[in-house]
């Protein structure tokens, strides 16, 4: 805003001459900005009824349409400790039998305390101060849900570590301080979904013994007694396999030394001519060996193929001979077996691995490490066995979830019958919703009068309290939809639909058939003369003393009470669907003008902003003319000053 000096000249108070100038003008500034307030806060008022329309049309009344919501069932049980159960619409009437031999259950393993439980292991703890010597990694195997997995622990983890390891390979895990000991369990119930832990080297024993979880169940103890039994099969089968694994290499070597001296004989024959290059004598091939490197000095050229000959040929021969010493060799040259330092190292070796499983099995069956096995649920269900690998079952429409076993001898019976309560709640339900809805449109329509009250400006707020503003904005929010024709349209066809008849085999039947009435004129509290109540319904002060014919109808009578209803709902889901159709003036599923509404406050902020480009520039004008008055009465006074002077005043 301009910093404007004025009556500087003329003395006179300029700011309050044009501010009541303008005064008339901002007024119709004012006026508009108000009508569009009372605009904005009808639409904020049609949005929040329009919402619970909404919630009436998608919800009970959509769900009272269809003959398929009605056919609802319950199930008692005689024993709910044992079992519980949730009925499909596909459940038959009936009565069951049901016994519960055991429930489902994870796989668990406590491990057996570290040391004497006093060292105060935490997660950061590495397993070097629990006994670990070796710093390669070892190996576990983790078979979770038939699917085997292996487990790397390095020598330098920690206990932390080791659960996070246990945990990526698909087994819940923890180590509790407190007690200083792991725990394992499979992520779910059922056999399926079992775990088990063993070794899968001799430095994997090692560390399941030093962390406690060295167990042997039956699969374990199967898998360490197999590699226990087939001692002899293992060993023969290391024996053959070491000694083809022998020959081959011999073979190899051999073919290898033949190249060198092939080389020797078609490059350079002439030069060792006098030599015998395919002899076995050391000192024949050391003559060959001193023969290349005197060649390859002479001429490195002509010569270069011989220049690493004899390192070659050493390492062969080097490597030959430690595998013959490995090999019992024939008088012809021919591998006839191993020696028999290679034997006993490979027995050695086998029986290591024997003893080393032995102590497994003798270590986990003294070990504190227990392993209880996941199971599956198993029932007995009118003579027939289930299982399941949770404890829940779904057959023939029913949910069955099991809590507990039954006692030797002990039967549940499950009754299945047609849910009377179930339809009965949905139908008052459904009376709940469209009393609120229809209340709450009467008491709008039917609202006081806020005549003389607009919205305030700021300067009005400012000299009000907070509370002076919030009750007169109330006042007028109120009454905004007070007599709406579109308000009052709606509420009547909804109130025709529900005093309409529904024909039900051929008879017309109202609502009152059924018990459901409004109350008298007089009775009924302001704005709720068009709710209806349902007689005998306990939960209404109004109607609990009558007889409940609603209830009493849905048990004798059930397929009438559901005809009834779903005629009723659709016809009021077709009038509102017809009402939030979309037009020029409305969105879809909207029964107000929303679209008419929002072009009028889009039209309040164009003229607005008209009316107060004109107030500033109808103010600029009169600022501009008494600046000019100024300038004028200034002049005048310089040139009466000027001829006083010159008259000698």
């Amino acid at each position: 805003m301009p910093m404007r000096l004025s009556g500087l000249m003329s003395g006179m108070d300029t700011e309050s001459v044009i501010e009541q100038l303008v005064a008339v003008r901002q007024t119709k500034v004012d006026t508009a900005k108000k009508e569009q307030t009372k605009l904005q806060w009808k639409q904020e008022a049609w949005k929040t009824l329009n919402a619970k329309i909404r919630k009436l049309y998608d919800g009970a009344l959509s769900n009272l349409r269809f003959e398929s919501s009605y056919m609802k069932k319950t199930t008692k049980v005689s024993n709910s400790s044992v079992v519980s159960a949730i009925t499909g619409s596909g459940a038959m009437n009936s009565v069951q039998t049901l016994e519960v031999e055991r429930l489902a259950q994870s796989g668990y393993l406590t491990g057996s305390q570290l040391g004497d439980g006093k060292q105060g292991y935490t997660s950061e703890t590495r397993l070097k101060a629990l006994g670990l010597e070796f710093t390669e990694n070892c190996n576990i195997k983790v078979t979770v849900g038939g699917e085997e997995k292996e487990i790397n622990i390095a020598g330098g983890s920690t206990i932390g570590d080791v659960v996070q390891a246990f945990k990526d390979a698909g087994i819940n895990a923890s180590f509790d301080e407190a007690n200083q000991r792991f725990y394992l369990a499979s992520k779910d119930t059922g056999s399926e979904n079992d775990f088990s832990v063993s070794a899968g080297d001799t430095n994997g024993l090692k560390v399941l013994q030093m962390i406690g979880l060295n167990y042997a169940d039956e699969g374990i103890r199967e898998k360490y007694q197999a590699v226990i039994d087939s001692r002899d099969e293992l060993l023969r089968s290391r024996t053959d396999e070491t000694l083809s694994s022998l020959t081959a290499e011999r073979d190899r070597l051999q073919g290898l030394l033949s190249d060198r001296r092939k080389m020797l004989s078609e490059e350079f024959g002439s030069e060792f001519s006098d030599l015998d290059i395919n002899s076995d004598d050391p000192a024949e091939m050391e003559k060959v060996k001193e023969r290349a490197a005197q060649l390859y000095a002479q001429d490195s050229e002509r010569y270069g193929k011989l220049a690493d000959w004899s390192g070659s040929w050493d390492n062969l021969s080097g490597r030959l001979n430690n595998v013959n010493s490995q090999l019992e060799i024939g008088p012809d040259g021919s591998v006839t077996g191993l020696a028999e330092s290679k034997k006993e190292e490979i027995t050695k070796g086998v029986d290591d691995l024997v003893g080393q499983y032995q102590a497994a099995l003798a270590a986990a069956d003294a070990s504190g490490a227990k392993k209880s096995n996941a199971m599956d649920a198993k029932i007995t269900l009118n003579g027939v066995e289930y299982t399941n690998s949770r404890n829940t079952f779904e057959i023939n429409g029913l949910t069955l979830t099991v809590n507990s076993t039954t006692a030797a001898g002990e039967v549940v019976t499950l009754t299945t019958a047609d849910d009377t309560d179930g339809i009965y709640d949905m139908i008052k339900n459904f009376l709940k919703e469209y009393n609120e809805l229809i209340n709450e449109m009467d008491k709008l329509y039917n609202a006081d009068s806020s005549r003389g009250y607009e919205p305030l400006t700021n300067d009005e707020k400012e000299a009000m309290s907070d509370s002076e503003v919030e009750e007169w904005e109330k006042k007028i929010k109120d009454s905004l939809l007070r007599r709406d024709s579109t308000l009052g349209t709606v509420s009547t066809a909804l109130k025709q639909m529900m005093v309409s008849g529904v024909t039900v085999n051929g008879k017309q039947m109202y609502l009152s058939n059924f018990g459901i009435e409004t109350l008298s004129y007089f009775t009924a509290p302001k704005n709720e003369k068009n709710a209806y109540h349902i007689n005998g319904d306990a939960d209404d002060s109004y109607t609990s003393g009558e007889a409940d014919d609603l209830r009493s109808m849905i048990a004798n009578d059930p397929q009438t009470v559901i005809d009834f209803f779903v005629g009723l709902s659709r016809n009021l889901y077709s009038e509102l669907t017809d009402r939030m159709a979309r037009t020029d003036f409305s969105s879809s599923y909207t029964v107000y003008e929303d679209i008419r509404m929002k072009n009028e406050y889009d039209s309040y902020t164009s003229k607005i902003k008209d009316l107060e480009k004109k107030l500033s520039d109808y103010e600029d004008k009169w600022y501009q003319k008494f600046a000019d008055m100024e300038t004028a009465m200034a002049k005048l006074q310089s040139n009466a000053s000027a001829v006083t002077s010159l008259l000698g005043g």
